[in-house]
Order: structure tokens, then sequence, then C-alpha cells
């Protein structure tokens, strides 16, 4: 065996054993994770099934004015809670829908993260609402209210919060991201270990059986759906609350951010014309935003804007944020997607698809993507269990210098994995001091 062939094997000895550890760690979050994203894939239909009589109406002549629904939602909200925004009808059967939240109340745990980095001016669009918020759900066309949900209560909302900490609070959201993080290891280095050199194929053999066919086709499937693994992954991460976090930081230092609305924005008093109401402000909103449904939230003193932005994610290129004046419904701001920069159009497009809001193929999809992981996992610990020898710990062996042979490529970017990924690194650390002592035992073996 020549040197660089010996180098290869060193270098696939290390990357075995590296997958292993990673897979050991992650199996039974990743399990967790994929069980409960797979419930989540089915949001739509079955969110459809539960409150079709709280979102959609039966068309009935012309609608009343928004003002109208949002007087009757008001009368049945909890004494002292406040109007957070309403979402007017875009199509002809939507109810309007009109959220509300104690007084004071700050974004809650329904939030999507907002960014650091100092742009404390900044005002985004806010899909979420306050932990404790209800939604009061109208008929535009007779201000008959159709009922109310808490917002946590509504299936979509419970579905994830069991997705990304098992309904537990934020403290239990380390275990999605080191199941990330370590599936993130897994996918890198079974690409490596997959990649064909020399006669060996890259797609299953016909004929295969056993141990061999389960190999071919946990490297073939986890690799098939790479893209769709590192799209699911990356758009997790930047949910977490460490690797997250520096993600963003890196967004916000490369000058990534979203556009930040120009500081000082205020509506001029016109006593002449009065305040726009809800009515005025909606068409306000219509005559400038694109055709998505919106969401508009009124000013919060005399002299602030009002605000409106889209609605529904699942056409993010129809992404918008509109901020006019109250009076004379003049615009003072206005973002496109045009204006969002390559990171903002990134997310716009990768969340929505991570959570299966792009329509049946998206569904179908991720559904795919859902049974192959399990596929991974399950055929990965078979193998396992195929190879381990009766009393032993069945790791994958270890040539001699194997830790010392990655390229310079290799081990950079395994420290960017790590400084992107706090939790890698605390874990990976840990892991070195168990593979330290393994070591440690295996010198007094030889040595007896």
């Amino acid at each position: 065996m020549d040197d660089h062939t010996f180098l290869i094997a060193r270098r696939k000895s290390l990357y075995w054993r590296i997958h292993f550890w990673a897979a050991l760690i992650a199996s039974p979050f990743a399990l967790l994770a994929t069980l409960t994203g797979m419930l989540y894939v089915f949001t739509p239909q079955i969110e459809t099934a539960l409150y079709a009589h709280l979102d959609h109406v039966t068309p009935q002549g012309a609608m009343l004015p928004l003002d109208a629904a949002v007087a009757a939602a008001e009368r049945t909200a909890p004494r002292g809670w406040e109007v957070q925004h309403v979402v007017p009808p875009f199509e002809k059967d939507d109810a309007v829908q009109v959220a509300f939240a104690p007084s004071g109340g700050a974004q809650g745990e329904h939030a999507e993260h907002a960014g650091h980095g100092g742009h404390a001016a900044v005002v985004k669009p806010k899909f979420g609402l306050p932990a404790q918020a209800i939604v009061v759900y109208v008929n535009p066309y007779d201000a008959r209210v159709l009922g109310s949900l808490a917002s946590s209560e509504r299936f979509g909302n419970w579905a994830k919060r069991l997705h990304s900490r098992l309904l537990q609070n934020d403290g239990w959201r380390w275990m999605i991201e080191l199941a990330a993080s370590w599936l993130m290891v897994m996918l890198v280095t079974g690409v490596i270990l997959w990649w064909p050199r020399g006669a060996q194929a890259a797609v299953p053999k016909r004929g295969a059986r056993g141990r061999n066919a389960w190999r071919q086709w946990h490297a073939f499937l986890g690799v098939a759906l790479g893209l769709v693994s590192v799209v699911i992954l990356t758009t997790g991460l930047t949910w977490s609350q460490q690797a997250g976090g520096r993600i963003r930081a890196l967004r916000d230092i490369s000058g990534q951010a979203s556009p930040p609305a120009p500081r000082g924005l205020h509506s001029s008093e016109d006593a002449a014309g009065g305040p726009l109401d809800w009515q005025g402000a909606w068409q306000v909103a219509r005559s400038h935003a694109p055709a998505i449904a919106v969401q508009l939230t009124a000013p919060a003193s005399q002299d602030d804007v009002w605000r409106a932005t889209m609605a529904d994610r699942s056409r993010p290129t129809l992404r918008f944020d509109l901020q006019f004046d109250a009076y004379s419904g003049k615009p003072l701001y206005y973002a496109g997607w045009e204006a969002q920069t390559a990171f903002g159009k990134a997310t716009a497009i990768g969340i929505p698809f991570h959570r299966g809001e792009f329509g049946w193929w998206n569904q179908a999809l991720l559904l795919l993507f859902g049974a192959s992981v399990l596929f991974s996992l399950v055929s990965g610990w078979l193998m396992y269990f195929k190879r381990r020898l009766p009393g032993s710990l069945g790791l994958p062996k270890l040539l001699p210098g194997a830790w010392t042979s990655p390229s310079a490529l290799a081990w950079l970017v395994a420290a960017i994995m790590c400084a992107l990924m706090p939790l890698l690194l605390i874990s990976g650390s840990l892991l070195m001091l168990v593979e330290l002592a393994l070591a440690r035992r295996q010198r007094l073996s030889r040595r007896r």
C-alpha cells in the first residue's frame, strides 16, 4: 500500500469514527425532531379540518367596513386587552382575524426571531404574537363573531412548539440545536465516505443483500437528499439560541441584515380630515401592497404611523413592509422583495420551505426527507449491531495516525462549524476526552 492510499485509508477511518459518534449523539433527538416535523408538515390539512368554521365564511353580498368587524371583536375580547393587529379578508370567503393581547404585552414565544447587532430602529414584519394572545374571527359580511382561539392553542403553533422544544420552555431548545449540529456533521462525513472512488458505484447495486444492501441504500438516500438536508438543518439552526445568535451576528457584520426603516417616522395631524380608521387604512395598504393578504397594525400614539406587512409566508417574493401617515395615508416607507438582502431572501424562502408552506409538492418532499432520515437512523443502527462483536463497543477502528490525516481544508471546515455551532464545540470537546480515555485504555491493554 503506497503512502497516498494509506493516507486515504486513515482519513476514511477517522471520518467513519466521527460519523458513528455523530449518529450516537444525534439519533435520539433527531428521531424526535423528525417525527414531530413530519406531523407539522400536515398543518394545512389539519387546520382546515379543525378551523374551517373560523377561517372561512360563506360570501353574502357586500362586506361591511372593516371597523364593524374590529368593533365586534373588541366587544368579545377580555377587558383591558388591546388589538395587536388585524388581518382583513383576502379572498371572498376569508374571515377577519383580530389579534388581542394584554395591555403592554411584548412579542412572545410565537414571534419570529428579530435581528440583533444594534439595529434598534429596524421595523420588520411580525408574524408572531405575544404568548397570551387570542385571535377573534369575525364574518366580514355581517360582523358576526365566529369564535376565538388562543394563539398558543392553534394546531400550527402547538406543533411548532412540539417540534422545536417538546412543548417545554426555551431551555429545552438545546436538544434540537444539538441534534441539528451533529446531523450536519453526519451529512458532511457521510458524503465524504460515500463519494465514489474508482469502481465504487454511486448508486446501490442490484442484487445486494444483507448488511451491504443496508449500507448502500443508507448512503445513497442520505446523499440524494443532501441539498434538502442542508436547507432544513441550516434554517433550523437559524432559529436556535446559540448557533442562531452566531449566524445573525455574522449576518449583521457582513451587512446582510434586513433594511432598516428610517428613524423618526411620524404622522402629521390633520385637523380637517381626522385619523384614518381601519377601513381607510386597509384601502391605503391595498393600493400600495402586492396582491397578497395583509396584516395591519394601528398607530400606538397620536403621531405614530400605520404599518402593513404580508400575512402569507407562502409567497416570499411578495414580501413587503409599508408604513404610512395615520391621517393622510401618504406612504412614508416601503420595502419590497427587491430591497431585501441576499440573506433575507434566502431565509424568506428557506424558512417557509422548512415548514412545508409552499404547497403539496413541498409537503411531499419533506415527507420523503423525513422518511429518509428515519431510514438512515434505523439502517445505521442495524448495520452497527450486525457489525458489533459480542462484548465490544463496536466502534469503527481507527488506523494509526488517523487524527493527523485530515487536510488543512478539512480542519478549516471543522473550525468554522464549531465557531458557528457552539453546542458542537462543547460536545465535541467532551467527545475528545472520551477518545483520549479510550486510547489510554487501549494502550494499557496492549501492555498487559
